[in-house]
């Protein structure tokens, strides 16, 4: 387990003063990107080996935002590593130790240069100390995409979309999807499917999808095959 704690910034919140869903996100992102740099797996350790860890799957799970100026712990889990695949869980607790929310992930090694899976290497896996899965209720990874959207104006990737590894940061996904959720729509879990890459200056069609308390969005190339796919669900219906 590896935690580190932390206070929401004015940076972090929304117009109510409360923890963005973006921000939470990066937090996470941040926990498992600092715990790697800890144990000397971090970016230059990936560079000089030529491999790259992307996110397959996000799902979280969201008690509360927490509020500007709270003091918080954000930690993290590796709990299972099988061929390419690592599986981590994710939680934020406020300064009562009570979760403001959950998350389980996947990611998936990858070749630099063939841009491949390849398996987790012993070097790797003994680099990680793999802990018990958290305990919320697991959703699967695949996300059906419903039927009677609308498709929406295109977007194009910008430099600010991009991370070290000069694709489409996950979290930059989800904020591209939330822009087309109803005002003033309440997030209660997020799951995110993540197909494969997109770069700079490549083209994004959205299709966004409404059903009861769940809205869907597909970020596809032009032939609608998708990029990314995120699934919110509204806090009434949890």
């Amino acid at each position: 387990m590896y935690t580190f704690d932390s206070r929401i910034r004015y940076s972090e919140t929304d117009s109510e003063g409360n923890l963005t869903l973006a921000a939470l996100i990066n937090y996470f992102q941040d926990c498992s990107t600092f715990q790697s740099e800890d144990v000397g797996l971090g970016l230059n350790y990936l560079r000089e080996k030529k491999l790259v860890w992307v996110l397959a799957f996000w799902q979280i799970a969201v008690e509360r935002y927490p509020a500007l100026g709270e003091r918080v712990t954000v930690g993290t889990q590796p709990y299972d590593l099988k061929g390419p695949f690592g599986y981590r869980n994710f939680w934020m607790e406020d300064g009562q130790g009570s979760y403001t929310a959950k998350g389980n992930s996947l990611w998936m090694l990858l070749n630099t240069e063939t841009g491949r899976p390849v398996n987790v290497t012993e070097e790797l896996a003994r680099g990680y100390q793999i802990g018990e899965k958290l305990p919320m209720e697991y959703a699967p990874r695949k996300i059906a995409i419903p039927q009677g959207g609308v498709s929406r104006p295109p977007l194009t990737v910008k430099k600010h979309h991009l991370d070290t590894n000069r694709h489409v940061n996950n979290q930059q996904f989800v904020g591209m999807a939330m822009d087309f959720l109803p005002e003033g729509y309440a997030v209660g879990q997020l799951r995110a499917e993540y197909k494969r890459q997109a770069f700079l200056d490549e083209i994004l069609y959205p299709y966004v999808a409404e059903e009861q308390n769940r809205v869907v969005i597909s970020l596809a190339d032009q032939a609608g095959a998708p990029y990314a796919v995120v699934e919110f669900t509204g806090k009434e219906a949890l």
